[in-house]
């Protein structure tokens, strides 16, 4: 069983799941479990590996249209050294002052390799979920697609430097508030557009007609099929949303971070230049 089909088996046990966070009163609340194996390659600092942990959770608060509260982390380890934790931490801490809020602590684990497990919660009387998209409205991404994949090459270059600094990414908090007003639907793009796109399909029963030349690929990203990796690599971390085309320009006037309108909501499927887009992303078991 591959992620999404265990995803599903929980979708169905429990109702409220199906969003990047689940809604509890006006408080949203998310948990990530990153690892050694599968999200940090040789190279990357303890130092990224504590904020892109705690940022990939302030990243599904943020999907949510909420401002962030507070997050924590369990940092898990075959062997625990002073200089490691504290890097992780001054990780943990420098991503959530990024966003204006605050690292709270966690716990301690002895683990068989690195890894996080992080959560975050925050505050929103009118969160945005993935069922709200609408035929007729725009769907646009916030900042560009690849840093991530281009993260990789750098790590396989031996650029540590760069690709450690392409994986320390800026959580979408404060563009989440202001897309907020104006969503449709909304989510992170950590699975990669082209997944995220099918996601927010099958949550909203529409489909997606884009345009390739306006999708916004990275400048770092440069081996390989850039669009297809930027479609697809996920773990980018920036928003997908729909919204009313009229709303497009007051709504970019307020963001802190450039809007990217990559094409259109329709009544039915999934395209790319009018072709049929895969459901191809990111998943932690590698099975796509």
């Amino acid at each position: 069983m591959d992620e999404r089909a265990a995803l599903s088996v929980v979708g169905g046990l429990v109702d409220a799941a199906g969003d990047d966070a689940a809604v509890v009163g006006d408080t949203v609340i998310t948990i990530d479990m990153l690892h050694e194996r599968t999200d940090f390659p040789a190279g990357t600092s303890y130092y990224a590996m504590g904020w892109r942990s705690v940022g990939a959770s302030l990243s599904d608060v943020a999907a949510m249209g909420a401002a962030a509260t507070a997050a924590v982390a369990v940092y898990g380890a075959p062997r625990f050294e002073e200089g490691e934790i504290t890097a992780f931490v001054e990780g943990a801490t420098d991503v959530c002052e990024a966003v204006n809020t605050e690292y709270v602590g966690g716990d301690l684990d002895d683990t068989q390799e690195v890894t996080a497990s992080t959560a975050a919660i925050g505050e929103t009387d009118r969160p945005v979920g993935r069922d709200g998209a609408t035929p007729g409205e725009v769907v646009a991404v916030t900042g560009t697609l690849g840093r991530s994949a281009a993260a990789l090459d750098a790590f396989d270059a031996g650029d540590t430097e760069l690709a450690n600094d392409l994986f320390c990414f800026t959580p979408r908090v404060a563009a989440g508030r202001v897309l907020a007003d104006d969503a449709g639907a909304m989510m992170d793009s950590s699975d990669g557009l082209a997944r995220s796109l099918h996601q927010l399909a099958e949550a909203s029963d529409v489909g997606f007609a884009v345009d390739s030349t306006r999708v916004p690929v990275a400048d770092e990203l440069s081996n390989g099929d850039r669009l297809r990796r930027a479609l697809t690599f996920g773990e980018d971390f920036e928003l997908v949303v729909t919204l009313p085309e009229d709303a497009v320009n007051a709504v970019e006037k307020r963001l802190d971070v450039p809007l990217s309108v990559v094409g259109d909501v329709t009544d039915r499927d999934v395209t790319l230049d009018g072709d049929p887009l895969p459901d191809e992303g990111y998943t932690h078991t590698g099975v796509e």
